[in-house]
């Protein structure tokens, strides 16, 4: 059984750990507050940029491109978000989970371009193919972060060294909810016009300067979009559950500490109850 001494130093552990997920808490907090407000900044521009593409499939089949080349998939990368910190709860591991079960189950020769520190650890000791890695500072993901990322990936498509390449991140909906998602990102494939809208034969549209050379500037920018979206997405999503789990961390510290003061109390006042009683006993044994 715990002594009275015990009790109370573990008592001020737990108010030593209470102090420092509050004190986290508060800053994934603010961080959470900017990211999230990253997000519906870029999700405005992103919508327009894939509502842009949609228009030009709509206008019927698209000039060759490079970053639009489709060819039997024997090689293949997939590029993680992850983060380089941890005290997220599942955030890390449900990363993790995903892109190791899709490796697993996709048939071809698989690779790996890696942004956090974590996922970088994790994905080196056990020894899978790394085409290249970065770390992600403590605010989070960079617009230089993206831009980089993008021209890793660009060169091993284009180059042919791989045949397709997923991206998998966190996508974000709230701070308790955060879905790991793994999405194709090359080769690119103009996405679908909604339902409703003009079929191509009912559109026409005329190229100013050329087709070619709209989808030059126009493809490597849809490319670029696509994975700065997908680290806003990440880093709001971490922050997210980085605060969520402070915020447990902070009430489960608080939750201990009352148990563990009554607990002391009720040993304070046994050794009180006791010592009276050896009093008493022995005021008695005097008498006789």
């Amino acid at each position: 059984m715990a002594t009275l001494k015990q009790i109370r130093s573990r008592i001020k552990a737990a108010k030593n750990i209470q102090q420092i997920t509050r004190a986290m808490k508060l800053v994934a907090a603010a961080r959470f507050k900017k990211a999230t407000d990253r997000v519906l900044e870029a999700r405005p521009y992103a919508d327009k940029m894939r509502g842009f593409m949609e228009s030009l499939a709509s206008g019927g089949d698209l000039p060759d491109h490079p970053l639009m080349a489709k060819r039997p998939v024997q090689k293949y990368c997939v590029i993680l978000i992850g983060a380089d910190r941890g005290l997220a709860g599942s955030y890390n591991s449900g990363l993790l989970r995903k892109t190791t079960d899709f490796m697993k189950e996709t048939p071809g020769k698989g690779s790996l371009i890696i942004v956090g520190k974590k996922a970088i650890q994790f994905f080196t000791r056990r020894g899978y193919d790394i085409k290249h890695s970065q770390f992600l500072g403590s605010a989070g993901a960079k617009l230089e972060d993206a831009v980089e990322v993008t021209r890793i990936a660009r060169q091993l498509y284009e180059s042919g060294e791989v045949d397709k390449i997923y991206l998998c991140y966190s996508k974000f909906f709230s701070a308790i909810r955060q879905t790991p998602t793994i999405i194709p990102l090359l080769p690119i494939e103009p996405p679908q016009p909604a339902a409703g809208a003009a079929k191509a034969d009912e559109l026409t549209f005329d190229y100013e300067p050329s087709s070619d050379a709209i989808l030059e500037t126009l493809l490597p920018r849809y490319l670029l979009t696509l994975i700065w979206q997908a680290m806003l997405e990440s880093t709001a999503s971490f922050f997210g559950a980085q605060m969520t789990a402070m915020t447990s961390a902070t009430d489960n510290a608080g939750k201990m500490i009352n148990t563990l003061t009554i607990k002391a109390n009720r040993e304070r006042q046994a050794a009180i109850t006791k010592e009276i009683l050896e009093v008493v006993g022995g005021a008695e044994a005097l008498k006789s």
